[in-house]
């Protein structure tokens, strides 16, 4: 192992070298704070489809999904599958939202609610909160994944991982972000198909897999191994996590234009589809090899560790390091674009000088990963800690989007009760172990209790007064003040059905 170690984190440190040349490459183009928080809005179709699939590829659907199929079969693949839906119904729901120049998702859910200021403050504190969540799960994966290899202490790892994404991140800003996220990708798929294929040569194909797992574990999505119930559940908080995660939305916002974001959209999502079998063939061929794994998160580390040469394995390690990266680093540039944004602003009455707004930002990114150290020590495996995420905080706001967005009857009482009542189920849920073992995850009763907490108080309270124009204005004329966004003026830009 010794000997292994003087391969891997050298090629480790190289790939983090790496990025961060490529971040210091981009930030000689960052001139204001639009640059390094959204690149621009001037994304094409390339940096959109790769840097969303390598953010699909993330810590869960890798690492995790490897585990996950470790000990349920093909139940592993539920996760590229409920990503890949998650995207495509985000790319049919949401894509055309990028004509309004929007900068953060709580911005969004204002507008649906006529510029409310109390929707934007909820949301704005909610989604601050999941995107440090998000990032403590990726330096989780991370960091579990490092001290396995290296030998290095837990706490330490964590502290590697953090730093290793966050230096590019905060030289580079969005655009370093997007640009080292298409790069992490394509290693990413790369990678897991060479584990995968190779794997499953390894153990003697499907006839071997056959023989080294259970017969539930074989089942169709391994839904004899989980139940009917927790696979969809499964499945289906993994999508609501891509329609309600603020780094997606920001691929929106980043993007040049509506046509730019669908077709991106549309190819990661066809792509993250035939992902979604790899961690699972992965998984399943560790547990034909070694069934007896203490930690199942740590399956992928333990196949290309023992099952392949040592310059193969390094590449492997590198293509799963880069999954808690493309990942990490989106959710940490997301989370300080909503602190500066919107909770500064709720705090303090202000938004930041646009003159100062890249220095703010880079501070802020620091502290946002300081932050996420915290939240990364809430769960003991990658998808117990997601799953509880989202369903917890995000989808009462999934709810309260589309109640906002197509229903014109929507109040933001109603869409503040929606948010409320999903979180209050999901804890409910995930604090009774009878209803969680009936359940899988507290989804379904989430989105439940949130669409009728939604439609009822929205029914019992006055309608909203304050038209599109005019909720586009109030959200421009903020905008202003950072210089971002300041080409909307409040007009609505005519949808395709109106021409």
């Amino acid at each position: 192992m010794v000997e292994a170690r003087m391969i891997y984190l050298p090629a480790l440190i190289a790939a983090v070298l790496l990025m961060i040349g490529v971040g210091w490459w981009v930030a000689r183009r960052t001139r204001d704070g639009e640059d390094f928080l959204l690149a621009g809005r001037r994304l094409g179709v390339p940096l959109i489809m790769g840097s969303t699939l390598a953010t699909l590829v993330g810590t869960g659907s890798s690492l995790g999904a490897v585990g996950f199929a470790y000990q349920n079969g093909w139940a592993g693949a539920l996760y590229g599958i409920g990503g890949a839906a998650g995207i495509l119904l985000l790319m049919w729901l949401f894509a055309d939202v990028r004509e309004y120049g929007f900068m953060t998702f709580a911005e969004e859910m204002s507008f649906y609610y006529g510029a409310n200021r109390v929707v934007k403050g909820v949301v704005a504190v909610l989604l601050f909160l999941a995107s440090v969540g998000w990032l403590g799960a990726h330096i989780m994966g991370g960091a579990m994944y490092l001290s396995f290899l290296t030998g290095m202490d837990a706490a330490t790892a964590k502290v590697v991982v953090a730093l290793g994404f966050g230096i590019y991140t905060v030289v580079g800003g969005y655009l370093a972000v997007v640009v080292t996220d298409a790069i992490q990708g394509t290693l990413l798929f790369v990678g897991f198909t060479l584990l995968a294929v190779l794997a499953l040569v390894h153990v003697g194909g499907f006839a071997g897999l056959a023989e080294g797992d259970s017969e539930e574990a074989l089942s169709m999505l391994g839904v004899e191994a989980l139940g009917l119930l927790p696979a969809l559940s499964l499945a289906l908080v993994i999508a609501v996590g891509v329609l309600a995660t603020p780094s997606y939305r920001q691929r929106i916002y980043s993007a040049a234009d509506v046509r730019t974001v669908r077709r991106g959209f549309l190819i990661a999502g066809a792509l993250f589809a035939v992902f979604s079998l790899l961690p699972a063939i992965a998984g399943m061929s560790a547990h034909a090899l070694e069934p007896g794994l203490d930690n199942p998160d740590l399956a992928f580390p333990y196949l290309a560790t023992t099952l392949f040469p040592l310059w193969l394995g390094a590449f492997l390690l590198v293509a799963g390091l880069s999954a808690t990266m493309s990942s990490g680093d989106s959710d940490a540039i997301v989370g300080v674009t909503i602190l500066l944004r919107d909770v500064v602003q709720l705090v303090t009455g202000r938004l930041p000088r646009p003159d100062r707004l890249v220095f703010h930002s880079r501070v802020a990114l620091a502290s946002v990963l300081a932050l996420a150290l915290v939240f990364a020590l809430l769960a003991t495996t990658i998808i117990d800690y997601i799953t509880l995420l989202i369903s917890t905080v995000l989808t009462g706001l999934l709810v309260a989007s589309l109640l906002g967005r197509f229903w014109s009857r929507a109040t933001w009482q109603g869409g503040v009760s929606a948010m409320a009542a999903g979180s209050v189920a999901a804890l409910v849920v995930n604090n009774v172990e009878s209803y969680a073992a009936f359940w899988g995850n507290a989804v379904l009763p989430s989105l439940a209790a949130a669409l009728v907490a939604g439609v009822v108080v929205s029914l019992l309270t006055p309608r909203n007064r304050v038209s599109d124009e005019e909720a586009l204005r109030v959200l421009a004329e903020e905008r202003a003040e950072l210089d971002v966004g300041t080409e909307i003026k409040g007009e609505r830009p005519r949808r395709p059905d109106e021409d």
